[in-house]
């Protein structure tokens, strides 16, 4: 591998004073590579992940009191991305090596050389320094779907995990004194996506869930506790780009056009299945999932909008309203036992 302009260095210190009390902290100032969930087939397959000079590390305990959620939460934005930095993905029969974008970024594209089995499949990621001697390594996974006639895109704040997205306050209050495993679901969302899981297909081949979000990668591992924690379906998480904290409150980026285009590129990926799309209407969800049905005609066959957010239910009824007139079913609810009848009427679950 070519040299990198990431500055690692050839020959790592062993672990210092300073590092034991930045680990007893919960974070890390060696080198680290953090993966995310991927997904594909044969003819293209995406991971992605980062590299990071400074990083939190995994919570391992969890308090219900208010100041360790908030310092947990707050070491999740103390990143500082490494750019440049040389890496290789490592699967079955393959290898891949690809360079860090400037905020750390990797995302990993590659065509399987062997016939992938449906399911999920096991990748790990190898950091090189300057040297081309490894210095850190992460395992991750990529989903294979099996050919089930439906796919599922899903939001994540104000659709299953009660968020309280349109208010600024309440949702801050949320973040910054409950943790992941204090955090609610909406009443029967986690019956609904369980059933969906399962519509038309067996139990050993759920249909796929992806879970794309306006939240920052910084959230991964929150939200994957979280959705595991209370029984969700496994899915693939797409996210958005990585905050770090002195910008966490005052830069905003267009997070929503960027959820659209993932959005885009897994209908792209798997033309074959029609998909089901589930939001609410307290951000753009409802307009995004009109665009993207305009787009793909006879892919969506359903698009579901929670109503967490009373002073826009007319505009979305609007938009909603004029969706169906073009053939895609919709349902407009508060309670989750709405949309479960919803879905058993249009025949989507039994």
């Amino acid at each position: 591998m070519q040299a990198t302009k990431s500055k690692i260095p050839a020959k790592l210190k062993a672990v210092s004073w300073r590092e034991k009390i930045w680990r007893q902290l919960g974070m890390t100032h060696q080198p680290t590579v953090k993966l995310y969930s991927g997904y594909g087939h044969a003819e293209q397959l995406v991971l992605y992940g980062h590299v990071f000079s400074f990083a939190p590390l995994q919570r391992k305990k969890y308090s219900s009191f208010f100041l360790l959620n908030l310092l947990a939460l707050v070491r999740l934005f103390i990143v500082k991305p490494i750019a440049g930095a040389g890496v290789i993905l490592s699967t079955e029969k393959n290898e891949i090596t690809s360079i860090t974008e400037p905020d750390g970024f990797i995302k990993l594209n590659w065509t399987s050389e062997v016939a992938l089995a449906f399911g999920w499949h096991r990748a790990s990621v190898t950091l090189f320094n300057d040297a081309d001697a490894p210095v850190a390594e992460a395992f991750g996974s990529y989903l294979v779907p099996h050919s089930t006639q439906f796919g599922f895109i899903s939001d994540i704040d104000d659709t299953f995990l009660v968020s309280h997205s349109a208010n600024f306050r309440k949702k801050l209050a949320l973040l910054f004194t409950r943790n992941p495993r204090s955090r609610n679901t909406f009443e029967g969302v986690v019956k609904h996506y369980q059933l969906l899981s399962l519509a038309h297909t067996v139990e050993n081949e759920p249909n796929p869930f992806f879970y794309v979000s306006s939240s920052e990668w910084n959230l991964y591992d929150y939200i994957l506790e979280f959705m595991t924690i209370n029984g969700l379906p496994k899915g693939v998480l797409l996210l958005s780009p990585i905050k770090t904290l002195i910008n966490l409150f005052f830069f905003r980026q267009n997070k929503h056009g960027s959820k659209k285009d993932r959005i885009i590129r897994i209908l792209e990926a798997f033309p074959k299945q029609k998909f089901i799309l589930l939001g609410d209407s307290s951000q753009q969800d409802p307009a995004i999932y009109a665009s993207i049905a305009g787009s793909f005609p006879g892919r969506i066959y359903a698009v579901y909008i929670r109503d967490t957010f009373q002073k826009k239910s007319r505009s979305v009824q609007q938009v909603l309203q004029k969706l169906e007139e073009t053939g895609v079913p919709c349902c407009f609810f508060v309670h989750s036992a709405e949309a479960i009848l919803h879905s058993k009427k249009i025949s989507l679950i039994n």
